[in-house]
């Protein structure tokens, strides 16, 4: 069997290394090399890479998406894309969006226009379900308008459009996937997931924005990334699909089933603070595309998912105490560790 060479830009972070472990693993699709192109933000972190770095068909290239020389010397030698790489933190976005139009706008544009010229096979490009902005009722398909209500969610639809606009007009395969919010082991912990576990675990409070009411749809990480593998092995040229996990929860519940995972007490462990600008209220995805076309099904349910993510974090104090050490995420807009303005982060919005 021919092999595929992926280019994985972001395969440094939360999921895209979770995404190329599993590419590489050995129940993986065996006839595909992974080259990583990462540019080590504060983010990404070459621990998440430790389990494939010897593997012999993975590779690492540390570098810049809106670097036009380096993008189209990989571009050459690959005949797929996965991208991954973002800024995807809306606190930070509201603070300041200069660095997310950089990456998610022109950086996607750079990639696609390499990726169009060097007549690569497949661009998949990896999005968010904020890109539909907020729904009272129902569920967002993939037919809905885009009403992105942040600079970072604006930025993430730009990139969709860009994206897809390569599609229209050069007839490259782009193929799109839109997920929700998305949780487990490896999460850089200024997310709310990791965060609040990470606070809980050292006797921290843990911050709960406005009224507790937003709601999001949680998705495990083994499931968003089995959604994307099968988008880029069977999804169709030009089209979007959504990944959803099927379990809607108010921010308020989250925080409850994690105090109670954590061992923790509502009323010595939660700080309510003033609600974020903007806040969407709720997000949910209709995934009858990816149901019916591709036979998608989240396998973890989420009471299962969160109880292994705790443990993982638990039991891996050597991977993310160092990061909530470093003055990015100590001192940086969100404040994840200084009360009262701590962070919840997008995946709370």
């Amino acid at each position: 069997m021919t092999t595929t060479r992926i280019l994985v830009t972001g395969g440094a972070g939360f999921i895209g290394s979770h995404y190329v472990r599993t590419l590489l693993s050995p129940g993986g699709p065996g006839h595909v090399t992974a080259t990583v192109l990462d540019k080590l933000t504060y983010a990404g972190n070459p621990a998440n890479l430790d389990q494939v770095r010897d593997h012999p068909r993975f590779a690492f290239v540390r570098g810049d998406i809106c670097d036009p020389a380096l993008v189209a010397e990989l571009m050459a030698d690959h005949d797929q894309v996965v991208h991954f790489a973002a800024e995807s933190h809306v606190d930070r976005s509201i603070g300041s969006g200069a660095e997310f139009v950089r990456t998610n706008v022109v950086g996607t544009q750079t990639l696609v226009d390499a990726a169009h010229r060097a007549g690569v096979q497949t661009f998949l490009h990896v999005s968010t379900d904020e890109v539909y902005g907020s729904i009272d009722k129902g569920s967002w398909p993939e037919s809905h308008p885009l009403r992105p209500s942040s600079p970072y969610s604006a930025t993430k639809a730009a990139g969709d459009l860009i994206a897809l606009s390569h599609h229209h007009t050069h007839g490259l395969d782009v193929r799109v996937t839109r997920g929700s919010n998305t949780y487990g082991h490896h999460q850089f912990p200024e997310k709310v997931i990791p965060l609040f576990i990470t606070n809980l675990l050292d006797g921290r409070k843990v911050p709960l924005y406005g009224d507790g009411g937003n709601v999001r749809e949680w998705l495990h990480v083994d499931d968003h990334v089995r959604g994307i593998e099968l988008v880029r092995t069977e999804g169709s040229p030009g089209e979007v699909y959504n990944i959803g996990g099927g379990t809607e929860l108010t921010n308020k519940e989250l925080t409850g089933l994690l105090l109670e995972t954590c061992g923790a007490d509502w009323d010595s462990s939660v700080h309510h603070v003033t609600d974020r600008k903007g806040h969407d209220r709720r997000y949910s995805l209709d995934c009858t595309k990816i149901r019916t076309e591709l036979g998608y099904r989240p396998r973890t349910g989420f009471a299962t998912g969160l109880a292994q993510t705790v443990r993982w974090y638990r039991d891996n104090r050597d991977w993310w105490e160092p990061l909530t050490r470093r003055p990015a995420f100590t001192t940086g807009p969100a404040g994840p560790r200084a009360l009262p303005g701590l962070s919840t982060e997008e995946a709370m919005t």
